[in-house]
């Protein structure tokens, strides 16, 4: 059996670009996963040949909304729910007439680094053949570093396949939308960041067995500069547990 250490591609991203959480940066997350998990399911729904109303997936964000908002304590001031609601269902409707709708989300893939360390990577949508697609739900155009190495993580994981990057901007009123191609990492830069996500993984991922690991696995070689003392099938160090708000 195989030893692996795995981690999530929010793992890699987040732990890059640290940033310290505010209340309405709560608050904007929570409105973000609302909208994520509602689009999702009105995708899905799409893609099976249903057409469920926009009333029922602008309730369904909404109910998604309040859990969320529940689970982090969030005190949610009359206005603010208010802008909410706006920000769903106006999401929701330039969502339907973009060219996310119908899309499904492509299984996660394991970007697996000198036999050693994996990163899961799981765009929001594809379309099967050729293009997968990342969403946020604000002004993502141009992207910022930390959405340009998520982008570039996927496009490692997806080989291939042009990403593209949709912006349903909530903050505007109406909702814009943006999108734009997004190109894959050149060879000095995919070298970068396999070497960053596996010197990640290696001290903070989760131990697993690559047998048992039951995703597309998408293999690359160990990057130059990394530890040359690990090699596929070798014990690995302890992990070190978390990163304290420093990048690795």
């Amino acid at each position: 059996m195989t030893g692996v250490r795995t981690v999530a591609t929010h793992e890699v991203v987040s732990a890059t670009f640290p940033r310290e959480v505010t209340e309405r940066d709560e608050l904007g997350m929570a409105i973000g996963k609302a909208i994520d998990t509602a689009l999702s399911r009105y995708s899905h729904e799409a893609s099976r040949g249903r057409r469920p109303g926009v009333t029922a997936i602008v309730a369904l964000g909404r109910a998604e909304f309040e859990e969320l908002a529940r689970d982090a304590d969030l005190a949610i001031a009359a206005a603010d729910r208010a802008e909410v609601e706006r920000q769903i269902s106006g999401v929701v409707r330039a969502f339907r007439s973009s060219v996310l709708f119908g899309l499904e989300r492509p299984r996660s893939r394991l970007i697996l680094i000198g036999e050693t360390v994996g990163v899961y990577a799981q765009p929001d949508f594809w379309d099967r053949r050729s293009t997968f697609y990342e969403m946020k739900s604000y002004r993502a155009i141009p992207p910022s570093p930390a959405v340009a190495l998520q982008v570039a993580l996927f496009c490692l994981a997806f080989p291939g396949f042009r990403a593209r990057l949709v912006g349903l901007d909530r903050h505007a009123n109406p909702v814009s939308v943006l999108d734009d191609e997004l190109p894959p990492p050149v060879e000095e830069e995919r070298a970068r960041i396999l070497h960053l996500a596996f010197d990640f993984g290696l001290h903070h991922g989760t131990d697993k067995v690559l047998e048992f690991i039951d995703v597309p696995v998408v293999r690359y070689p160990l990057p130059p500069g990394s530890d040359p003392t690990i090699e596929a099938g070798s014990s690995l160090p302890p992990p070190s547990g978390a990163l304290d708000g420093k990048s690795p």
